[in-house]
């Protein structure tokens, strides 16, 4: 896949610049990889963080209820037993929420619901890629913004927006950032929504990873959701599963009206079945979301500290790392000049390692974002990790040694 010339046009070539394709962009097969390969590419839950069990009996009950009204159609803006946990959940009106099929089909309905053809969207420098896919829905005009260590750089924002910049929407992953992990902290998200409110633009706050903190304090969604500038997306998908494909919009009260009859237009609605199993499972132990969310906390976190470690230990001094506060990835950088990014990648894969590197997420010069790895460590045990480290130390060392 290629990104059209429509996603790179610029008004103010000196204000912005132009994203690179990435390496591997769409195409996850490029390279012939080894039979006992060790993928750390997707943000993939651990099986045994999921409440399996618990969703067995939930679906057992929904299929004994009489009718098996689960079986049916339902309300395009999602079964109300799921509206209205999920709103108490967010603390606001149910009527401001909307179920969808997974947090990339949230943001695909606001870009066609509430943006025109060829607007300009600011968006995170580096992007998580998939984004820039639902751009294309709108031939939209792409606006890098830089992050931070701690999120998109809202200060950068306002230098663009005051030099004459005028987006029609913003999209930022503000909680663990997909890739550099960064979390927007309270007083920029105020901002943001500041800024949005003042120049009549939208924030797309895409937050699938916000529930998976293991360290650190939690930074209130609270901007986001009493703003009506705001649409913030979310998803069951890295915590209770992402074959449910369920996920949420918590959508402006002057929107919410125009986005769901869009999706009356399409779908109608996602599975009654999957909602009511997630609903019973959700409002039948009302403890079992957030005793869900701290087994996988543990988990995430053994395993981001024994990578990180390992990581050390296989090769000293190569990687700068940031312990994330939450989410499912590292973003390790390369601190040896010397190393050859994209040579790692290949010695890794005949090591039998395989990740995503810094360029196959979308960034304009300057960021450094090559010099970066993303890895993915959710789904992997640490005996596997260790192994992957050893494997990654045995693939530096092809330069090094």
């Amino acid at each position: 896949m290629t990104i059209p010339s429509a996603l790179v046009e610029r008004r103010r070539p000196e204000l912005v610049r132009a994203f690179t394709v990435p390496k591997g962009f769409g195409d996850q097969t490029l390279r012939d990889r080894r039979a006992d390969a060790i993928e750390l590419l997707g943000g993939i839950p651990d099986a045994g963080a999921l409440p399996t069990d618990e969703i067995a009996a939930a679906t057992a009950r929904v299929l004994a209820e009489p009718g098996v009204p689960a079986l049916q159609y339902s309300r395009t803006a999602g079964i109300p037993a799921l509206r209205s946990w999920i709103a108490a959940r967010e603390g606001v009106a149910e009527e401001r929420v909307l179920v969808t099929n997974g947090g990339f089909h949230g943001l695909a309905l606001a870009i066609q619901a509430l943006l025109e053809r060829g607007d300009l969207i600011a968006v995170d420098n580096p992007i998580f890629p998939l984004f820039l896919r639902g751009a294309e829905l709108s031939d939209a005009r792409i606006l890098p913004v830089p992050v931070t260590a701690q999120g998109i750089d809202v200060a950068h924002l306002a230098a663009l927006l005051e030099a004459g910049e005028r987006p029609a929407a913003l999209y930022t992953v503000p909680d663990f950032h997909n890739p550099s992990q960064g979390t927007l902290p309270a007083e920029q998200r105020v901002e943001l929504v500041r800024l949005a409110e003042h120049y009549g633009f939208l924030v797309l706050a895409d937050n699938p990873y916000r529930e998976l903190r293991f360290r650190g304090e939690g930074v209130s969604a609270e901007p986001f959701n009493t703003s009506s500038h705001v649409v913030h997306v979310n998803t069951f998908t890295k915590t209770l599963g992402p074959g449910l494909r369920l996920g949420w919009l918590v959508l402006p009260e002057d929107l919410a009206g125009d986005v769901a009859a869009l999706r009356a237009r399409q779908d109608s609605h996602s599975s009654t079945f999957v909602q009511a199993v997630i609903a019973e499972l959700l409002t039948s132990d009302p403890g079992i979301f957030d005793a869900t969310l701290d087994r996988a906390r543990a988990l995430y976190r053994e395993r981001s500290d024994a990578f990180s470690a390992a990581l050390e230990a296989e090769a000293p001094g190569v990687f700068e790392i940031t312990p994330p506060e939450g989410g499912l990835f590292l973003w390790p950088r390369l601190a040896d000049d010397a190393i050859d990014a994209d040579r790692l990648a290949d010695d890794a894969s005949a090591e039998g390692v395989e990740y995503q590197r810094g360029s196959f997420f979308p960034s304009g010069p300057g960021t450094g974002a090559d010099r970066h790895l993303r890895f993915a460590f959710g789904d992997k045990p640490v005996a596997v990790l260790e192994e992957a480290a050893a494997r990654l130390g045995r693939a530096i060392r092809r330069q090094t040694a």
